[in-house]
C-alpha cells in the first residue's frame, strides 16, 4: 500500500537514513527517466544526494530540477519497505558554504567505506563532487511487513 506520509517525515528519516545508497531519478533532455545510485545524507531540512558534477544526473538536474529519490530495504516480500521523495533539486558544489554541515555528515557516514586508499580513489574518480539537495514536496511510503 502506498500513501502520503508527509507528517511521518521524522520517523521515515530515522528508518531509512542509515542506508548506504539511494536511487536518484532525473529527467533526461528528451523527457525520459534516468536512474542512478547515489550516496546520500538525509538531514532534517532535506536529503542531499552526491553525484559527479558534469555527470548525467547533475546535467539533468541543471536542465530540469524535477527529481525523485527512492530508499528501500528488505529482500523478501514481507520485509520490503521504502519511501519515495519527490521535489525540485538545488544543485550545490561540495565546497559551497551551504554544504558545510551536510558534508560533515556525509563524510561521517561514509568514512568506513573510504578507508585505506578509498578517499584518494574517490577524489581521483570524482574530482568535482556535487550534491542535489532535495527538499521533498511529495512523499510516499510502503511497508509489506505484517502488522504487529
Amino acid at each position: 500500500m502506498i500513501r502520503d506520509l508527509s507528517a511521518d517525515l521524522p520517523a521515515l528519516r530515522t528508518v531509512f537514513k542509515d542506508l548506504t545508497e539511494a536511487r536518484l531519478a532525473t529527467v533526461d533532455p528528451d523527457g525520459g527517466p534516468h536512474v542512478a545510485p547515489a550516496w546520500f545524507v538525509w538531514r532534517e531540512d532535506a536529503i542531499y544526494l552526491s553525484t559527479r558534477r558534469g555527470g548525467r544526473s547533475w546535467l539533468n538536474g541543471e536542465l530540469d530540477p524535477r527529481v525523485s529519490a527512492i530508499l528501500d530495504r528488505g529482500r523478501d516480500w514481507l520485509e520490503l519497505s521504502g519511501v519515495i521523495l519527490e521535489g525540485r533539486a538545488q544543485m550545490l558544489l561540495a565546497t559551497d558554504p551551504e554544504m558545510r554541515s551536510a558534508m560533515s555528515d556525509w563524510h561521517q557516514k561514509y568514512r568506513s567505506l573510504l578507508t585505506g586508499d578509498g578517499f584518494e580513489h574517490l577524489a581521483r574518480s570524482i574530482p568535482d563532487l556535487g550534491f542535489l539537495r532535495l527538499e521533498p514536496t511529495h512523499l510516499e511510503s510502503w511497508d509489506h511487513r505484517a502488522p504487529d
